[in-house]
């Protein structure tokens, strides 16, 4: 892994592992590159036997503020661009193992989806969530539909209000909101508790809910 994607493999028997999105001079923007890096962790996650578990989070005071919309004026990079994404939404969403999320600041446009894509959700008290790119981009609406309900997913995907994380409890987007100095520690005791669960019965109940979603991963702009 570079630098913009920091990896800690579950120690011991902790069956934890957390992947910490690290361009915090870019809040966390997700380039071409920290999407195929994301994507080869998760991967490699899968198929470690001693994970049971993965915590993702942001450095920084951003969780993610979406892709990097600088690669979009690059024609050149069109179709590594779009390739890149459409896999990192099928590894996120195909993922095999409970994925949690402690969502420390702002989670904008790829950045909101990553938060969906995970299973469960804290926020720091500072989060906010939107889509602002639903003014010039498709926004990725099955995931979020899956977790909130059509008229909520409709509200925020037309709309793209932001809404911050008191809202977003209130809807169901996340189950805890705390204080953000704490917000990954909380995760991470949710994260340990699950993984407190066989790996084989974490395995067989992911499946589960992947099955009742029915979001069949595909090309991004169709999701």
């Amino acid at each position: 892994m570079s630098d913009s994607l920091i990896v800690v493999e579950p120690p011991g028997d902790d069956g934890v592992a957390q992947v910490t999105l690290n361009r915090p001079d870019k809040r966390n923007a997700l380039s071409i590159a920290l999407r195929d890096e994301m994507s080869d962790a998760l991967d490699a996650l899968a198929a470690d036997a001693g994970c049971r578990t993965v915590l993702i989070t942001g450095a920084g005071q951003v969780f993610s503020a979406g892709f990097d919309l600088e690669e979009f004026t690059k024609l050149e990079l069109a179709d590594e661009l779009w390739a890149s994404s459409d896999r990192w939404h099928r590894t996120m969403l195909e993922f095999p193992l409970p994925i949690v999320a402690a969502v420390n600041g702002s989670a904008y446009g790829g950045g909101f989806d990553l938060a969906v894509m995970c299973d469960l959700r804290v926020a720091a008290d500072t989060a906010t969530f939107g889509h602002p790119e639903h003014t010039f981009a498709q926004v990725v609406y099955g995931p979020l539909h899956d977790l909130v309900g059509g008229a909520v997913a409709r509200d925020l995907a037309l709309t793209g209000r932001r809404i911050d994380a008191t809202e977003a409890q209130m809807l169901g987007l996340v189950s805890r909101v705390v204080p953000v100095a704490s917000v990954v520690e909380e995760a991470g005791g949710i994260a340990a508790e699950i993984a407190t669960a066989p790996r084989d019965i974490l395995l067989t109940m992911k499946a589960k809910v992947l099955r009742r979603a029915r979001i069949v991963p595909g090309a991004t702009l169709d999701l």
